[in-house]
């Protein structure tokens, strides 16, 4: 995982706002990062796209006390507690946030516009009912923890044993940028949050990496049809594993709360 899911941004200092451990001009300069503008549209009581400074003090006001992260994938709606047509604009994004107190949910949109080599990208969050119920599939920041190491460690052993490994230029470089994003960043989450949370997330960060890198590496020695079944069925679970323990580490604060 090279880059952070631009849910887990907004929701880690959405709830450093929340929190009142940064000021609102702040943490939505920390969402935006590299982006040239959020917006978010269908926030209850504002008509059309509003920012994020005033959307996240309209969700505070409707009783909005944290924020989730939800991560789906095919088959797995992780962190996701319906409606429906919620869940189904989340699996397509990938990703959304669920209001905790307020039972509402955004997506993110994302747009590029510009011509080529002056792309900025523009994303829109859609703001929209949820069902107020238990996320689906979130684990404890133990258990996600514990989940980490067991998934790392039977992976591991299965793609050594498949000739898969983090080597050649483009797993080099991966590895490099990896490095370099983690020596220039002072936080890895936003101010409040447990360092428990910080190591979860940064040992999923690291489980995602070695699994993209696996897939991105071809067919290595895995020479087979049935060697390459046996490199899908180990990287499937650590992949999900990563996914899970990512949104529980993103919903540390609101679990502590």
């Amino acid at each position: 995982m090279l880059t952070e899911p631009r849910s887990g941004m907004l929701a880690a200092w959405g709830n450093a706002l929340l929190g009142g451990f940064v000021s609102p001009d702040d943490a939505a300069t920390a969402i935006v990062g590299a982006d040239a503008v959020h917006r978010v549209t269908g926030v209850p009581g504002e008509d059309g796209p509003v920012g994020l400074t005033l959307a996240l003090g309209r969700l505070r006001a409707l009783g909005a006390t944290g924020f989730r992260v939800a991560l789906p994938a095919p088959g797995h709606p992780l962190g996701l507690s319906g409606p429906p047509e919620f869940n189904a604009r989340a699996l397509e994004a990938e990703e959304a946030v669920v209001c905790t107190g307020a039972a509402l949910g955004l997506v993110p949109e994302i747009e590029e516009i510009g011509p080529r080599g002056d792309v900025r990208t523009e994303v829109t969050w859609v703001c929209s009912a949820v069902r107020d119920a238990p996320p689906a599939d979130v684990p404890s920041l133990g258990e996600a923890e514990r989940e980490l190491a067991e998934a790392l460690r039977d992976a591991t052993a299965v793609l050594a044993k498949l000739d898969v490994a983090g080597s050649g230029p483009v797993a080099e470089a991966a590895l490099d940028a990896y490095r370099a994003r983690a020596e220039a960043s002072t936080e890895v989450l936003a101010p409040g949050y447990p360092a428990r949370a910080v190591r979860v997330l940064e040992m999923a960060r690291r489980v995602g990496l070695i699994v993209s890198l696996a897939y991105g590496n071809g067919h290595g020695g895995a020479v087979s049809a049935s060697e390459m079944w046996a490199r899908g069925e180990a990287l499937r679970p650590v992949e999900r594993v990563a996914r899970r323990a990512t949104v529980a580490a993103y919903g540390a604060v609101v679990e502590q709360g």
